[in-house]
């Protein structure tokens, strides 16, 4: 089995014809998710589905650069239990930080049992994404804002955001759910209002990627601050 670097910190293993994404395991020996695991040269990776992770869904679709990376702090917005971020947390390493914010207390209390427990540099919130003011003073500036938000009005509250939290030149990482927005448009309408609606605030937007076949009628849009 080879070990392939795609980006800094994020691998594909290939055994044969078959890549597996995964990311180099910051607690070995302890899993998150019942996520499989794989000892390649004294290392420990840790599998990462890309049908159960937006990011690892953008990351199979070839793109070209990763705005996260070791070393910088992103703050993301719609947590849930953990699966993501703690990838995350492996890509960033010890120099990193991530602050995953959720407003569902079950969420963040899985985030916390069983993720943030075991690694240093994630921090659980308990808020409401809306309402940046609450939580600004406990978030930094940061390099990368991800969201993943199931709400009508995704791009203006990953805006919100930003206007609080996100350094010049920084990134944000917008997962468009065109069916939490409108049932009847067609999805890819959709990512384009969306992308609209951020160039508008000022914003370049480089790119917008559908996630099929990983993740149906969903797009990332990756865009940078001026």
């Amino acid at each position: 089995m080879q070990v392939k670097e795609v980006f800094p910190s994020i691998y594909k293993l290939i055994d044969n014809s078959q890549e597996i994404l995964v990311t180099r395991n910051q607690t070995p020996g302890i899993t998150y998710y019942g996520e499989p695991t794989f000892q390649v040269g004294g290392i420990e990776y840790r599998s990462w589905n890309p049908t159960r992770s937006k990011l690892a869904a953008l990351i199979m679709k070839n793109i070209e650069y990763m705005p996260i990376r070791p070393g910088i702090n992103v703050l993301y917005l719609g947590v849930a239990s953990g699966t993501t971020i703690s990838h995350v947390s492996d890509i960033i390493g010890d120099n990193g930080h991530v602050w995953g914010l959720d407003f569902a207390p079950r969420s963040v209390r899985d985030l916390l049992d069983k993720v943030t427990r075991h690694r240093v540099n994630i921090s659980p919130i308990l808020d409401d994404a809306r309402k940046p003011a609450s939580y600004s003073p406990y978030v930094p500036l940061v390099d990368v804002i991800f969201a993943d938000i199931a709400q009508p009005d995704q791009a203006e509250i990953i805006l919100r955001n930003a206007r609080y939290f996100l350094k010049k030149e920084g990134w944000i990482m917008l997962t468009v759910k065109s069916r939490s927005i409108d049932v009847s448009e067609k999805p890819t309408t959709i990512y384009a209002d969306q992308a609209n609606i951020i160039e508008k605030s000022g914003f370049k937007v480089k790119d917008v990627i559908p996630l099929d076949p990983f993740e149906k009628d969903h797009a990332m849009i990756l865009a940078l601050s001026a």
